[in-house]
């Protein structure tokens, strides 16, 4: 995955060179590729070609890299560190960070429909439909302004739910339907039990992150640990304490396993994810 970034974004000194290095310093060098491993493995389901999958897991990584260079700004998160190194508006500059933020998720959608990712265009205007849908005011974007609009509030655990299923979980979505997407379509039922098991990845992703940012430390997460609960963030951990988060963690991640029920050992990636993404540490 980092070779193809570092194949796909502008080099470095190509002009305007500078924001070309703060893109590549966001997207390259740092992060567990959750997404982009999703995208695969979800590929390995439907036999896609792994030539396609790339394409498609660099446009989520590069959707990904943007939306953390906006969240640390300090019209967001305020945060100063990101993958153990200096966030991307401290290393460069506030602009220049906004820019580069900016110029990855444009260069996520010309990559998806600039290669041929699908086999038919009607499927591929689908795929960039879908994704579309999952970054903006209904998906990531959407669920970063709700998450801004109840600091130090109380919210119920569906309002959080909701918040968390558009910020965190639409984009993990997406990977796994993506990748799904680049091979022999599904059927109605498969389809449809792929989309369960992204669901619930995606909101056990951020319950584990909530659990992370109050029992892990700064050093192990390789960003400001606390910080949720210092900006009076509504979480999972706040709501449901942490071992009551922990245990719906579990629960997810079963609820997630039992979807690919139907499916052979080409979800064994898959399933594999699942237990990574609820027992990772950082």
């Amino acid at each position: 995955m980092e070779e193809t970034l570092a194949s796909l974004l502008p080099q470095p000194h190509a002009q305007p060179a500078r924001l070309h290095e703060a893109m590549r310093y966001a997207a390259l060098g740092g992060g567990k590729r959750v997404r982009p491993m999703l995208v695969f493995a979800a590929g390995a389901v439907t036999g896609a070609d792994p030539e396609r999958l790339k394409v498609a897991a660099a446009a989520v990584e590069m959707i990904h890299a943007y939306s953390l260079i906006h969240d640390d700004l300090p019209c967001m998160d305020n945060d100063i560190l990101r993958r153990g190194k200096p966030t991307c508006h401290i290393e460069f500059d506030e602009a220049t960070a906004l820019l580069a933020g900016d110029a990855l998720q444009s260069l996520a959608f010309q990559l998806i429909s600039e290669y041929r990712l699908c086999e038919t265009a009607q499927a591929q205007l689908r795929m960039i439909e879908m994704f579309a849908h999952a970054c903006g005011s209904r998906g990531m974007a959407g669920g970063q302004a709700v998450d801004l609009a109840n600091l130090g509030k109380s919210i119920s655990l569906p309002e959080l739910e909701y918040m968390h299923i558009l910020k965190t979980g639409a984009l993990i979505r997406a990977s796994v339907l993506m990748g799904a997407g680049c091979g022999t379509a599904l059927g109605g039922n498969a389809h449809a039990a792929l989309d369960h098991y992204a669901k619930f990845v995606g909101l056990a992703f951020q319950v584990v992150d909530d659990i992370l940012d109050e029992a892990a430390s700064t050093e192990a997460l390789g960003k400001t640990a606390g910080k949720d609960k210092e900006r009076g963030k509504p979480t999972y951990v706040s709501l449901m304490g942490l071992d009551g988060a922990k245990k719906f963690a579990a629960e997810l991640h079963a609820n997630a396993v039992a979807a690919l029920e139907t499916f052979d050992l080409r979800a064994t990636r898959l399933r594999e994810l699942a237990e990574f993404i609820v027992k990772r540490t950082n």
